[in-house]
C-alpha cells in the first residue's frame, strides 16, 4: 500500500469513523456498480473513496486489475484484508490520497466513484474533475452521488449542498465530442432510519464512456 500523507481535518474525521467501529459498511458492493459495470469488459480500474473496499474486490473477482483510494489507513488496511479473504489480493492496490489535495497517477478503463460526499472539507468538483481525466481512452467514468437525505431524516445533521444531474454534468465540463452519456438517472431505493422507520433514499448515477 503506498501513503500519501492526508491532513487534518478531513484525514482526523474519517480515522476516527473507522476506528471508531469494527466496520462501517455492509460488505457488500453498491448496487449500482454491480448493476453499471456487470456488462463492461474487465481491464484496469480505479475505486475512489474505496473504503473498507467491497466494490474493489468484486471488481477485481471479476476479472479488473484494481486500485483502490481512500483517506483512511484503517479502512485501507481492512480493505487489503478483506481482498486476501477473498482470494483476491494480488489483483487489487492500495493508495491513500486525501482527495483533492493528490490523486493517483495513471489512466485507467474504469474510474469509479460511489458517495464522494463528506461532512468535512472536500472539494467534490475537482475531484470528479480529476477522476474524469483519469478515464482512459474507450474508458469509463461512474459517479453514484445522493440526491438528498432520506425521506425519513427529518433533521438533517448538518448542512448540505446535494447535485443535481445537470450540475454534476456542467461541473465536470467534458466535451460533447469527447465523450457519451449512457446512463443518467435518479434512483429511489427503500431506506431504513436506525430506528426502523421504512422510507427511500435517491441517488443520481452517472455513466459516460470516454471515445
Amino acid at each position: 500500500m503506498s501513503d500519501t500523507p492526508a491532513t487534518a481535518p478531513a484525514a482526523a474525521f474519517w480515522e476516527a469513523r473507522y476506528r471508531d467501529t469494527d466496520r462501517v459498511w455492509s460488505g457488500r458492493p453498491n448496487e449500482l456498480l454491480v448493476r453499471e459495470a456487470s456488462d463492461l469488459d474487465p481491464g484496469t480500474a480505479l475505486d475512489l473513496g474505496c473504503g473498507e473496499g467491497a466494490d474493489a474486490v468484486w471488481l477485481a473477482s471479476r476479472g479488473w486489475r484494481v486500485t483502490g483510494v481512500d483517506i483512511s489507513g484503517t479502512a485501507l488496511e481492512r480493505a487489503a484484508g478483506h481482498a486476501a479473504d477473498a482470494g483476491v489480493g494480488d489483483r487489487v492496490s492500495w493508495e491513500r490520497h486525501e482527495l483533492g489535495r493528490s490523486f493517483p497517477e495513471g489512466s485507467f478503463d474504469l474510474v469509479s466513484a460511489h458517495y464522494l460526499q463528506s461532512p468535512v472539507e472536500l472539494d467534490q468538483p475537482a475531484v470528479l474533475r480529476a477522476a474524469a481525466r483519469a478515464v482512459a481512452p474507450g474508458g469509463t467514468l461512474l459517479l453514484v452521488l445522493h440526491a438528498g437525505w432520506p425521506s425519513w431524516q427529518t433533521e438533517p445533521p448538518f448542512d448540505a449542498v446535494f447535485p443535481t444531474l445537470d450540475g454534476v454534468l456542467a461541473e465536470l465540463a467534458l466535451p460533447d465530442a469527447g465523450w457519451t452519456v449512457e446512463t443518467k438517472e435518479t434512483v429511489r431505493r427503500p431506506s431504513t432510519s436506525p430506528e426502523g422507520v421504512e422510507g427511500y433514499r435517491e441517488d443520481h448515477v452517472w455513466r459516460l464512456r470516454r471515445a
